[in-house]
């Protein structure tokens, strides 16, 4: 196993380390040694205390306050507080793909992104991941002597590690480059309960099929501890928010469980789910493009399918107790 120091950039929420910097880690070290990047205000002594256990060797801490929200200002502060380590696994979001290629630009760097795992093979990383909507499976060795790595949530399973770091903090000062673009205002937006629709293990999503009335789509997910998903046919109805869209354009995701209620599955929307681990649909139409990926099809409309699925779970539950 190679010994090279492996950067981790960590997301977290309130102060709280999210799972898939979790399972950043776990990945982080079969390829080295991890080290944790956190950009923001330094993490509270349990934060530090979890990234140890998962791995990290060192919490490197740099704070740029409200630049951060610019990707040239945070690409910045990530290459210095990771000058001296050859490879950075970030997790594959929208906004982390741009730092990583601004990221790429500044230290020469290879990239590879959407990846669902790395490993070291004569002293490169290489990736694997699939690819033109998830028709392809491909590996990729980046031959850069520096390396950057986004993974997609759900891809590696988070595992403490057998002999947890004594993580030490640092702070790293930089200086931030002049960028044309700035901040002109800040509008939090409340985030929703439950767990982020790319970082849930399990989605249930909701398509035409609906008519409009995701609450057996919200009950099945919560019953199941996922999020909801949407078809972009329902985002483009107004029947449910964008932010709930998988697709192509929307949210890539890759959970463990992926159940498909009244989608057809049009190549924009498999694009976004088919590297799911497990693929269920229900469908009133039997010939529907859905069922071609689908592990397991349940012919029939989901107003019928969906209550007996939820009343047989919540018996099963109760027997087991």
């Amino acid at each position: 196993m190679s010994t090279a120091t492996v950067a981790v950039l960590i997301e977290h929420r309130d102060g709280a380390v999210t799972h898939p910097s979790l399972e950043a880690l776990t990945l982080a070290r079969s390829l080295g040694t991890p080290v944790a990047v956190w950009l923001g205000d330094a993490p509270a002594a349990d934060a530090v205390a979890q990234l140890g256990e998962y791995g990290a060797s060192e919490v490197r801490v740099v704070d740029i306050g409200a630049e951060s929200r610019l990707p040239a200002k945070a690409a910045a502060a990530i290459a210095a507080a990771t000058q001296d380590v050859p490879v950075l696994v970030v997790i594959s979001t929208f906004v982390t793909k741009e730092i990583a290629t601004r990221l790429a630009v500044l230290n020469g760097a290879g990239v590879v992104v959407d990846a669902a795992g790395a490993s070291m093979v004569d002293g490169r990383v290489e990736t694997f991941q699939t690819v033109f909507a998830a028709t392809w499976n491909v590996r990729t060795r980046i031959d850069a002597d520096r390396a950057i790595v986004g993974v997609r949530p759900n891809t590696t399973q988070a595992t403490p590690a057998e002999k947890p770091a004594a993580a030490t903090v640092s702070r790293v000062e930089v200086t931030l480059p002049q960028t044309r673009e700035r901040i002109v205002s800040v509008e939090m937006v409340e985030q929703g309960e439950g767990v982020p629709l790319a970082e849930a293990p399990v989605v249930v999503s909701g398509g035409r099929g609906t008519n409009g009335d995701y609450t057996l789509v919200a009950e099945f997910a919560e019953l199941l501890g996922g999020a909801v998903g949407a078809s972009r046919d329902a985002t483009d109805e107004g029947w449910i928010s964008h932010e709930h869209m998988v697709g192509q354009t929307g949210t890539t995701v890759t959970p463990a469980l992926y159940v498909a209620c009244g989608i057809s599955g049009a190549v924009h929307h498999r694009g976004g789910m088919q590297a799911s681990g497990t693929i269920v649909a229900i469908n009133m139409d039997p010939d529907a493009p859905i069922f071609e990926i689908s592990d397991f099809g349940v012919v029939g409309s989901m107003f019928d399918v969906i209550p007996q699925a939820i009343e047989t779970i919540k018996e099963h539950r109760a027997s087991s107790v």
